[in-house]
Parts: structure tokens; C-alpha cells; sequence
């Protein structure tokens, strides 16, 4: 019913949820409300992967005594690892004609792992969940932006993608407060969680009432994407080096602020602090990535052609007072200013990603390389990170990750300003002008 509200408060429309007054513009061909409900239901899931696990990898020792090392690695790292494959092979799959077959085959695999949590023994079947778990989200994760995509057109698009990384984001900041209220009892009960797929998956039936596109929306698009990509030759229908803009992009933005959710319980630990900061400061960190994606055409009506430049900023603060006055208040105002700049640029680079191609089928295959990036930032940043320490010998150093970030994040706020106006950083004025 939330989104009934947003769209049309009028109470006369929730009997009949497919009359044209509960039609919603996108910019092309209108949708019905339960077709729009269907495309962003995907949302509520696409970042729950490995969020019940966390909460029991301090006592996995305890649940099974014969726990080793390698697998408590395998049980954090392996699910992550599969999840990027999978976004690429659902990007490649997207280009056919059976989108909604692979967004039901993905919801009924995650749905399947999400039960068979309530039932395993051993840490062997724990890992093996956790991997199909990670193989199901990679299928959906595209079509969670690229049914968007696909539907909606310019600032419709643009603000659609903001709701969506909203939605995606406030599923994860609920569900780490009932993994952690759950997690105090039986060590199962944290799985329930991922049991929100049976929504998307209640609602699938709507995915089919998604419209083709007409002549028109395509001619739309395609000088949209013309007028986004003036000089950039296209390759098998994609704008190669704007993907790659795109992908570093946002490789780097997860890259420096994810270093609070990996490194925030080293430095808790090291200080001697309580516990319960971590959880705060976390807590915080995602709450402000989920703001902006609510509040974007809001936002980008005032800053305009300078959003990453601010966005940059508010990053480099948020990581300065943890590189050098780490304490209970600055960690809880450097995790929102750094979860705010995230989430700012987030659902603008997904924006990007569908206008990064010269046919617009192309559009989840684009979106699914450039979402690649935040899972290979996920993955690839303790590594980089513990490496750059040995090799600079900072094992002493306790804010060192918290230090590199911000030293590069500076580099990365030149950047945005001097390159305001290239594609990666832009912003058209039709999205924030009347």
C-alpha cells in the first residue's frame, strides 16, 4: 500500500489497482500500479546476501567445534566471488527474450536456499547454501535496475533509480535489526529473513504486463543516449569506454566507503571501546546510503552539475574524522556523511549505466557490468588493503585502511570537480529543471 499513497493517496483506487487511474507515468507507455509494485519488489532482496551469516561468524566455533579457518573464509568470501559471474551470465541472459523467466527461475532458487537454511547441520551445508543463495542474487541483482531501465525514461529513470537503491538499502537496514534481534535465539532463526523474496516472487505475475517498447519510447532513448554519448563510438551496441568510467566509478566509491563496515570492528577492538559502536556506527552507515536514493530529485535540484563533486566531499569528511579523531560521536558522523556521499552517487551511476548503450536491450547487460563493480569492491578490498599495509610495513597504524581511503578520496574529489562535465559525472539539466 506505500506506494499507493505516493502516487495517487486517493483510497477509491486500491479496489481496482489496474484502472487507469492507478496508471503510473514513466516517460513511455504508462504502468499499473501492481506492475510498478512487481519491478521494485526485486529491490528488497538484491542486498540481503550473507547479511544473516553475519551476525554468527564470532561463534561459528561454538555452533560446530570442528570449524576451520578456511572454511569461516570460504562461508564470507565464496558467496561474494559467485555473485559476480552470475550478475555477468543474468546480463548476457538479458538480452534474450525471456527476462521474466530468469527473474522467477533466480526468486525460486533464492526462495529455496532461504528454506533450506532452517534445516542444515553441518558447516558444509552452510557454505554450499550461501554459494546458491549468492548464484540466485546474481541472477536478479540486474533486473532489479534493468527492468527500471527498460520501463522508464529520463528523469522518470533517474528518479525511479533513486527509489530503487532506497528500497534496496531499507530492506538491509530493517533486516540487520531482525538478524540481530533473531540472532540471540536459535541460530537458525536469522534465515527467516531472506524469506522476504516470497514477495517479488508473489508478484511476478505483474512482470508480464510491463509493455514492449514503442517506436517512439526507442527513438526517445536513442537520441537521449546520443546526446549523453556525443563522440563515443559504439561497440556490439555498447559505449565501452563509458561502461569502464562507469565501473571504476563505482568500484572506487564501495572501495573507500566500505572500509567502515570492514575495518570499524579492527579499530573498536584495538581501542578497547564496546561493542555495541560497531553496531551503531554500522547501523548509520547504511541508514544515510538509503537517504538520498528517497530524496534525489530533491538534491539534485540543488546541487546540480557539481552531485559527485559534493557527494566526493561529504565522503572525504565522513573517512577524515575516522583517519584521524576516531571516537564514539566522530565514527557516528563520518559514517553518515560517507554512507550519504555513497548513496548519492549510487542510483546516478546506475542511471548512467542504461544510457551507456546504443540499443536500449542493452540496457541490464550495461547495467550488469557496472554493477559487477560494487561486488568485485566488496571482494577485492581487505586484500588490497592488507596488502598495501605489509607493503608498507603500517601494521602499527590502526586507522591505516580508514587513512588510505581518505588520501585517495581526495584524488578522487579533484576529479569530479575538474571532470564535472564528462559523462561519468554529469548531470543533465532535464533533471532538475521544471
Amino acid at each position: 500500500m506505500f506506494f499507493i499513497f505516493i502516487y495517487n493517496p486517493s483510497p477509491t483506487i486500491l479496489p481496482h489497482l489496474n484502472t487507469p487511474i492507478a496508471m503510473i507515468k514513466t516517460g513511455k507507455t504508462p504502468i499499473t500500479l501492481m506492475t510498478y509494485a512487481a519491478i521494485m519488489s526485486i529491490s528488497l532482496i538484491v542486498n540481503l546476501p550473507g547479511l544473516a551469516v553475519t551476525p554468527m561468524l564470532g561463534t561459528l566455533s561454538k555452533i560446530f567445534p570442528d570449524t576451520s579457518q578456511l572454511e569461516k573464509q570460504l562461508l564470507t568470501v565464496l558467496p561474494n566471488l559467485l555473485i559476480i559471474p552470475f550478475i555477468l551470465f543474468s546480463g548476457k541472459l538479458s538480452l534474450s527474450k525471456h527476462k521474466i523467466s530468469i527473474v522467477v527461475s533466480g526468486l525460486i532458487l533464492f526462495a529455496a536456499c532461504s528454506v533450506w537454511y532452517m534445516f542444515a547441520t553441518s558447516m558444509t551445508q552452510l557454505i554450499i547454501i550461501s554459494c546458491l543463495l549468492g548464484c540466485g542474487a546474481g541472477l536478479l541483482i540486474p533486473f532489479s535496475t534493468g527492468l527500471i531501465a527498460d520501463t522508464f525514461s529520463g528523469k522518470y529513470r533517474m528518479s525511479q533509480m533513486g527509489l530503487q537503491s532506497g528500497i534496496s538499502n531499507s530492506a538491509l537496514v530493517v533486516a540487520t535489526f531482525v538478524v540481530g534481534w533473531l540472532s540471540s535465539g536459535n541460530w537458525h532463526l536469522p534465515f527467516v529473513v531472506y524469506l522476504v523474496c516470497l514477495i517479488p516472487l508473489a508478484l511476478t505475475w505483474w512482470l508480464r504486463t510491463i509493455p514492449k517498447n514503442d517506436t517512439s519510447s526507442q527513438a526517445s532513448t536513442t537520441q537521449q543516449v546520443a546526446q549523453a554519448t556525443p563522440s563515443a563510438p559504439a561497440h556490439d551496441g555498447f559505449y565501452v569506454g563509458k561502461i569502464v568510467s562507469l565501473f571504476a566509478v563505482y568500484f572506487f566509491i564501495t572501495f573507500a566507503s566500505i572500509s567502515i563496515s570492514y575495518y570499524c570492528p579492527f579499530l573498536v577492538e584495538k581501542e578497547h571501546w564496546s561493542d555495541s559502536i560497531t553496531g551503531t556506527v554500522t547501523a548509520i552507515y547504511f541508514l544515510f546510503i538509503l537517504i538520498p536514493g528517497y530524496a534525489l530529485p530533491f538534491i539534485l535540484k540543488y546541487l546540480k552539475g557539481y552531485t559527485f563533486f559534493w557527494g566526493a566531499v561529504t565522503m572525504l569528511i565522513g573517512l577524515a574524522l575516522f583517519a584521524f579523531v576516531p571516537g564514539d560521536a566522530t565514527m557516528c558522523v563520518g559514517a553518515a556523511l560517507a554512507g550519504f556521499g555513497y548513496g548519492l552517487g549510487q542510483p546516478l551511476l546506475y542511471d548512467k549505466a542504461s544510457l551507456a548503450v546504443s540499443s536500449e536491450n542493452k540496457a541490464t547487460m550495461a547495467l550488469a557490468l557496472v554493477l559487477s563493480a560494487n561486488y568485485s569492491a566488496i571482494v577485492l578490498s581487505p586484500f588490497i588493503i592488507d596488502g598495501l599495509r605489509s607493503l608498507l610495513h603500517a601494521g602499527h597504524v590502526k586507522t591505516f585502511a580508514f587513512i588510505v581511503c581518505f588520501v585517495l578520496l581526495i584524488g578522487y574529489t579533484v576529479i569530479t570537480y575538474l571532470f564535472r562535465k564528462k559523462f561519468a559525472f554529469s548531470i543533465s539539466k532535464s533533471y532538475y529543471q521544471s
